[in-house]
C-alpha cells in the first residue's frame, strides 16, 4: 500500500506546527518557522478560504499518517451518522489501532505504532491483528506479544509510558478503551469544521 516515506520534519514545516510525526520535539522546533523548498525563507502568504480548508485537511492526514482515500472514506462514513460529522470523524480516527498504541504511550510516534501493528506485535482480545486502521471498540483489551517486549526500545518505552487520554486505561502492560473518545479528548489543534467544509463542497 502507498504511504509517505519522505522527510517527516518537512510535513511539520509545511503546516508550521509540530504535528507529532517526529519523536524529537526540540529538533523539530529549530526550523519550524521556515517553510520547506527553495523559497521557504520568504515567509507565508495569506491563505484563501479554500487554502485554509485544504491545509486543515492535509494537517489531519499528516497527524494520523493516513492517505487521502482513507480520510475520505472516514469522512463519508461519519457524514451518514446523526451526530456532528466533524466530531464523529475525529472519534473514528482516534479509535484506529495504531493511534491507540500511540495514545497508550507504547510508541513515540504514530508511525512507530503503525510499524508495531504491521509487524504483528499487537494483540486485540488475545488475537494477533496487523491492521493499523482497525477500529477498536470499548472494552477490547490491547496487549503486545512477548517478542515485542524483548525489543529494548519498546520495553523502555512501555516502562516510562504515561496514558494521557482519559478514555484509555493501562494496567500491567494491557490497554483498554473505557469509553468512546469525545471531541474534548483530542489535544491536537484541529478545526474539523474546515475539513467538513472542504469535503462537502
Amino acid at each position: 500500500m502507498a504511504r509517505y516515506t519522505g522527510p517527516k520534519n518537512k510535513l511539520n514545516r509545511k503546516i508550521g506546527e509540530d504535528l507529532g510525526v517526529k519523536a524529537n520535539a526540540l529538533k523539530t522546533a529549530r526550523r519550524l518557522a521556515i517553510r520547506p523548498g527553495q523559497h521557504g525563507a520568504r515567509g507565508r502568504r495569506k491563505l484563501s478560504d479554500y487554502g485554509t480548508q485544504l491545509q486543515q485537511k492535509q494537517k489531519l492526514k499528516y497527524i494520523y499518517g493516513i492517505l487521502e482515500k482513507q480520510l475520505r472514506r472516514v469522512y463519508d462514513e461519519a457524514a451518514h451518522q446523526t451526530t456532528a460529522t466533524g466530531a464523529t470523524m475525529l472519534s473514528y480516527l482516534e479509535r484506529r489501532l495504531d493511534n491507540m498504541i500511540y495514545r497508550l504511550g507504547w510508541a513515540p510516534t504514530r508511525a512507530a505504532a503503525r510499524q508495531l501493528v504491521s509487524h504483528r506485535h499487537v494483540l486485540v482480545n488475545g488475537k494477533k491483528l496487523n491492521i493499523p486502521s482497525y477500529r477498536v471498540n470499548p472494552g477490547e483489551v490491547i496487549t503486545l506479544d512477548k517478542s515485542a517486549m524483548k525489543i529494548p526500545a519498546i520495553a523502555e518505552q512501555i516502562e516510562k509510558a504515561v496514558v494521557t487520554a482519559e478514555w484509555l486505561e493501562q494496567k500491567a502492560g494491557k490497554g483498554r478503551m473505557t469509553r468512546l473518545p469525545n471531541r474534548e479528548d483530542i489535544r491536537e489543534t484541529i478545526d474539523e469544521q474546515l475539513v467538513v467544509e472542504y469535503y462537502s463542497r
